[in-house]
C-alpha cells in the first residue's frame, strides 16, 4: 500500500482536498464490461456508514432521502439505469500469495435514497485491476500476464483477475459485446461461485419450481437468479428489451413471477435476516430474472435479462455464469431450451457456453464435473474490457457539516 510520500509524488492524488472553498473526493470514473460507476479508495471514505452513504449519494445524484421519481442523476454520475449506478469501494490487503484487492459494491437507483449493498458486479470488477495499477495500489508486471486476486466483500467470492501487457507495455485489448471498439482486456474466474448469497446451488432444493403458474428454475452461482423459459410468456427470447418493457402485463407478470420466487429462496439481507416481500419488491439486485429461449444465431442459448427492476441492454457476466452454469443442469428451464451444450464429465473440465443477447454473445466457461449424477461446479470465467473515463475529483458541494468534518481526517 502506498503511504503518503508515495500518493503525494504520484501523478495520480488519491487523498481529499479543499479547492475553491469546497470539499472535494479523488475518484476514478470508469467502465468494467457494459456497466459505469465509480471507484474510490476506501480509506477515505467517513466510518459512520450514514455519512458514507450520504457520499455516495451525492457522487452520484441521487435523492439524500425519500424518493425522486423521473430523477436523470444531472447533479452526479450516475446515468439511470441500475447498470450505470455503481460505485466500488477498493482497498488492497497482504496476503502470503502477495496482495490482493478487497471490492465493496454500493448499488444506487436513480429514483430513491437506498444503497443495495447485497450483491457483485461481474461487469464493473473487470475495472477494479486497472483501477488498482493506474493508482499504483499494486504494481503491474512490465509485460506479460498482469494477475490480481479480488475478494468482494458483499458476496465473499474470489475472483482471479488477469490481464496483458505487451513488450511495449500497453495492455492487450478485446472487443465485447455491447461496447464500440477494443480496450484493455480482463479475463475474470470466478473461485467456488456456488451459493454466492444463499449457500447453495438450488435455493428451493428442487432443479424446477412451479411459481405463479410458471416453471421456473432457481439457481445460484454468482448471482442468485430465476430462470424461466420465454415460452411460458408467449414470448420467443429473442424480443427486444424496448418491446419486452413496454408489455406492461409481461413485465407484471415478470414481477410477479421473481418476487415470489426471491422469497421461496429465502433471500437474506445484509444483516442476515430474511428479505421481506416489500424489500424483494424494491431491490435493484436480487434475485436476478431472465427468459431463454432457443439460439438461432449459433450460440447455445437466447436470453433477455433483468437486473431485476429493469431490462438489461446485453448480459450481466455475473448472470451469464448463472445461466452457463444451468444449462449444465439436467431438466433445468435452461437445459430444456438451450442446444449443443457438452455435459461435464467425471473430472472436472471447461465447458464452454455461448449466450446470445441483445448486443451479441456473451461466452461464459464453466470449470465442472458430474459425479454420482450430481453436478459439481468449480469455477466459472467470463471475458470483458475495461477503460478509464475520467480520473480526478469531485467536489461536494451540498455535503452536511457532518460529512465534511469526517472527510477533513482524510487530507
Amino acid at each position: 500500500m502506498p503511504n503518503a510520500e508515495d500518493l503525494t509524488a504520484h501523478s495520480i492524488d488519491l487523498r481529499c482536498r479543499v479547492h475553491l472553498g469546497v470539499m472535494e473526493i479523488p475518484v476514478h470514473y470508469m467502465r468494467g464490461g457494459t456497466s459505469t460507476g465509480v471507484v474510490i479508495w476506501e480509506p477515505l471514505l467517513p466510518k459512520d456508514e450514514a455519512l458514507r452513504d450520504e457520499l455516495l449519494r451525492h457522487l452520484m445524484g441521487v435523492p439524500q432521502a425519500g424518493e425522486a421519481p423521473g430523477n436523470r442523476q444531472i447533479a452526479g454520475l450516475g446515468r439511470g439505469p441500475a447498470t450505470s449506478n455503481k460505485v466500488f469501494l477498493a482497498r488492497v490487503e497482504q496476503t502470503p500469495a502477495g496482495p490482493r484487492l478487497v471490492s465493496t459494491l454500493a448499488q444506487l437507483a436513480s429514483g430513491h435514497a437506498g444503497i443495495d449493498w447485497s450483491v457483485n458486479c461481474g461487469n464493473m470488477s473487470s475495472a477494479l485491476p486497472l483501477w488498482a495499477f493506474d493508482s499504483a495500489m499494486i504494481e503491474a508486471p512490465k509485460k506479460g500476464a498482469c494477475e490480481v486476486e479480488i475478494f468482494n466483500s458483499n458476496t465473499g467470492v474470489v475472483t482471479l483477475s488477469r490481464m496483458w501487457r505487451g513488450d511495449d507495455g500497453r495492455f492487450a485489448l478485446a472487443d465485447i459485446p455491447g461496447v464500440l471498439g477494443a480496450f484493455p482486456r480482463v479475463d475474470l474466474f470466478l473461485q467456488d461461485p456456488v451459493g454466492s448469497k444463499t449457500g447453495v446451488l438450488l435455493p428451493t432444493g428442487a432443479v424446477v419450481d412451479e411459481i405463479e403458474g410458471h416453471e421456473v428454475s432457481c439457481v445460484d452461482v454468482a448471482v442468485p437468479m430465476v430462470i424461466a423459459k420465454a415460452a411460458s410468456f408467449g414470448k420467443t427470447g429473442h424480443e427486444s428489451i424496448a418491446e419486452l418493457e413496454g408489455d406492461a402485463a409481461f413485465m407484471a407478470e415478470l414481477r410477479k413471477v421473481w418476487v415470489a420466487a426471491g422469497l421461496k429462496m429465502k433471500l437474506r439481507r445484509r444483516d442476515g435476516e430474511l428479505m421481506t416481500r416489500a424489500e424483494i419488491e424494491r431491490s435493484e439486485t436480487i434475485p436476478k430474472v431472465c427468459i431463454v429461449g432457443a439460439p438461432t444465431e449459433g450460440g447455445n442459448i437466447t436470453v433477455r435479462y433483468f437486473t431485476p427492476q429493469t431490462g438489461h441492454a446485453s448480459m450481466a457476466v455475473s448472470g451469464g455464469c448463472c445461466l452457463a452454469a444451468a444449462c449444465l443442469l439436467p431438466g433445468s428451464t435452461a437445459h430444456q431450451v438451450a442446444q449443443r451444450v457438452s455435459a461435464p464429465g467425471a473430472t472436472f473440465g471447461d465447458i464452454e457456453v455461448s449466450i446470445e443477447n441483445p448486443a451479441g454473445k456473451l461466452d461464459a466457461t464453466v470449470t465442472a464435473r458430474c459425479v454420482e449424477q450430481r453436478i459439481e461446479i468449480q469455477a466459472a470465467a467470463y471475458r470483458r474490457s475495461t477503460q478509464i473515463l475520467l480520473r480526478g475529483h469531485v467536489p461536494l458541494y451540498g455535503a452536511s457539516a457532518a460529512l465534511l468534518d469526517a472527510l477533513i481526517g482524510a487530507l
